[in-house]
């Protein structure tokens, strides 16, 4: 049984990841058409309740380093939209943490993949950011700019959670460090 210290130092240590790997890749990470890598981290969740704190605060930290360096062209929206939406898919993805796709690999052991955790971040995503960006780019809402927005967030997201997302899992699960690193 982990400590509330590791618990704590745990989602510390993935804000820290998330934040820093948003800042640096910053081009891809706070434009209207956006890849944020550190978006892989949202299916740690399903792993630690520590977890969704974890995402929540390295989200938070990112959108203001962004608003604050003048790259997150959201502003102060996104700060606290973005990070909302990210506390929610987190949740969201803990709770479906056990619904998973099953297969037989050819080495005769069964594997599985947290594929249902990985919606709730591409789905609140694509319609909270894009809905924050339809806002900035046209003054208000229009239909036809919120969901051009919603499906280019939702394609980032796509690509970091159900593409790098599964394989941070994979690789996990695969290696034994989802048990040694997290409490379930």
């Amino acid at each position: 049984m982990k400590t509330k210290t590791y618990s704590l130092a745990s989602a510390g240590l993935i804000a820290a990841l998330y934040t820093a790997l948003t800042v640096a890749l910053g081009p891809l990470s706070y434009l209207a058409v956006q890849v944020r890598i550190s978006e892989a981290l949202t299916l740690l969740p399903i792993y630690s309740p520590a977890a969704v704190w974890g995402v929540t605060l390295g989200c938070l930290l990112s959108n203001l380093i962004g608003v604050l360096m003048g790259t997150n062209i959201l502003g102060v929206f996104d700060v606290l939209f973005g990070t909302a939406a990210t506390l929610a898919a987190a949740l969201c993805s803990r709770a479906l943490r056990n619904v998973r796709i099953r297969w037989h690999a050819q080495e005769g052991a069964d594997r599985s993949l947290p594929l249902a955790s990985a919606i709730p971040p591409v789905i609140l995503n694509a319609a909270v950011v894009g809905l924050e960006l339809c806002y900035v780019m046209s003054g208000g809402f229009q239909w036809k700019i919120f969901l051009i927005q919603a499906a280019w967030v939702g394609l980032g997201e796509l690509i970091s959670c159900l593409g790098l997302g599964m394989i941070l899992c994979w690789a996990l699960e695969r290696t034994g460090l989802d048990q040694k690193l997290f409490n379930h």
